[in-house]
């Protein structure tokens, strides 16, 4: 993925039992990408994201298109 870590975190909307993602917004600006990985497999693989894909992504949830 890259040299810099992640800081991984959970939405605070997330309380519905461990059924997450958890996401690195730091890597969005620096690096174009935004890390995605399941929050019950946090040494498991991890998807990059481009930052304009997944803005996209959350404006489409937010507007209820998806």
């Amino acid at each position: 993925m890259t040299t810099e870590t992640p800081r991984w975190f959970t939405s605070s909307y997330s309380e519905n039992g461990g059924q997450c993602v958890e996401i690195a917004t730091n890597l969005a600006t620096p690096h174009g990408i935004v890390p995605v990985r399941d929050s019950k497999d946090t040494a498991g693989p991890a998807l990059s994201v481009r930052s304009g894909a997944f803005s996209a992504f959350v404006t489409g949830i937010k507007s209820g298109e998806l």
